[in-house]
């Protein structure tokens, strides 16, 4: 990954990091499978606008909205909904925990079904402190939760488990711009999503639903997803399936730096030693410092 790779990673853990508050904040007054139809709907409006300025144009062959159709429905449809309705019965922290087994599910399948990214010792051993880096920096506490509230816990871990099935299937689209394929797989995820959602949560049934619930689920369509697809499949593109999930390690350091900022929050040592776990992680994954270091060495043995 180049030092632009990495740049863009670090924003679109900003972006994803909002967006497990900004679901929090919806789903109290919006079913899971409306807010997904809202989410896609409205990014997919978004990109639409952005498409022609961007330079690119939906495909007209069949063959490409096939491909769409699978990345909807693993990438979007099916993750975005099983989130959802984990988040109302789970913690945020708890949550993010759960989605951060993304990147371990992915180089597994990546390792079995691509030839150039392989899983390596430097790769394992990377992803294993990532991890183990964010319930540290989350909080190992939550970790009681574990247990309760099974379902809901399966159903963030599928999601995690769709995710890294749509990174990797993704690559089939190498091809396409970026935000031709944010847009052909939003516009799909709403054609999939939208007779589940009236013919289960019937939204036009809803109670009143606040501001709050609306402008939550409106910045999640946005920033969470229409910008920062965007950003995700140019890195998915440029540096592999693997290294695009390894934004689900940053996410938590991105909650908690913005609760710093924004919010005069205070970091625990605690946090401290979790952010220094996923440096170590991201840093083995990388493997440009660990050559850096073996180059010092054998010049200064020399």
């Amino acid at each position: 990954m180049s030092a632009t790779d990495w740049l863009l990673l670090i924003a679109l853990s900003v972006l994803w990091g909002g967006s497990f508050y900004f679901a929090k904040v919806a789903v109290l007054e919006i079913p899971p499978l409306t807010l997904a139809l809202g989410r896609v709907l409205i990014a997919g409006a978004v990109i639409a606008l952005l498409i022609r300025p961007l330079g690119g144009a939906l495909p007209r062959d069949l063959a490409t909205w096939r491909m769409f159709a699978v990345v909807a429905a693993i990438n979007n449809a099916i993750p975005f909904t099983l989130i959802f309705w984990g988040q109302q019965h789970i913690p945020i922290g708890l949550a993010s925990i759960l989605n951060a087994t993304s990147p371990l599910f992915t180089v597994l399948i990546a390792h079995a079904a691509t030839a150039d990214d392989k899983l390596t010792p430097g790769r394992a051993v990377g992803l294993l402190a990532g991890f183990i880096g964010v319930v540290v920096l989350i909080g190992p506490d939550l970790l009681s939760e574990l247990g309760r509230h099974v379902l809901a816990q399966i159903a963030l871990l599928a999601a995690a488990f769709s995710y890294a099935l749509g990174a990797v299937y993704s690559r089939r689209l190498r091809g396409h711009k970026p935000v031709v394929i944010a847009g052909g797989q939003l516009i799909v995820s709403a054609v999939l999503l939208a007779p589940f959602a009236l013919l289960i949560d019937r939204p036009w049934t809803l109670p009143h639903i606040s501001g709050a619930a609306i402008s939550a689920m409106v910045a999640l369509a946005v920033f969470s997803t229409a910008i920062a697809y965007l950003i995700f499949f140019r890195i998915l593109n440029r540096a592999g399936a693997t290294n695009a999930l390894l934004v689900t390690f940053l996410v938590p350091v991105s909650a908690i730096l913005l609760g710093l900022l924004l919010l005069d929050e205070y970091i625990q040592l605690r946090q401290l030693a979790g952010m220094g776990a996923i440096a170590l992680g991201l840093a083995a994954i990388d493997d440009r410092p660990a050559r850096f270091l073996r180059e010092k060495f054998r010049l200064t043995a020399s």
